[in-house]
């Protein structure tokens, strides 16, 4: 439980200063590459499971009696994280980079975080 508030404090603070960084001082790159819309999906999305990622930790700590309901929550919270690691950081590479074969990667990502959602449901059913 610990371990996903902890994720989900770093990737906030990551998304929070990435999204700042991205506005002020990589807007000229981002603007001539065309990534700008990108860019903020990958800060987005971030930010979004970075809070699910504290939802998470502070559910598994108040229904940690139930170990059906603790286990389906640790396998939401690694879904969300790992969700979301290759979907921003995909977006981040390709935002960076350039490198556009990364796009197919991105709705693996994507797959995670909805995964994350699913088993999230599942516990609470």
């Amino acid at each position: 439980m610990k371990f996903f508030i902890q994720s989900g404090a770093i990737l906030g603070l990551l998304g929070v200063g990435l999204g700042a960084f991205g506005a002020h001082a990589l807007r000229t790159m981002l603007d001539a590459s065309g990534r700008t819309a990108t860019f903020e999906t990958a800060v987005k999305y971030q930010f979004y499971h970075a809070l699910a990622l504290v939802l998470i930790g502070l559910l598994m700590h108040t229904f940690g009696s139930n170990p059906t309901t603790v286990k389906l929550l640790n396998w939401s919270g690694y879904s969300f994280l790992g969700g979301v690691l290759v979907f921003s950081g995909s977006l981040y590479v390709l935002c960076f980079t350039g490198i556009t074969w990364l796009g197919a990667i991105t709705p693996i990502g994507g797959l995670g975080m909805i995964a994350g959602w699913a088993l999230l449901l599942w516990a609470f059913l």
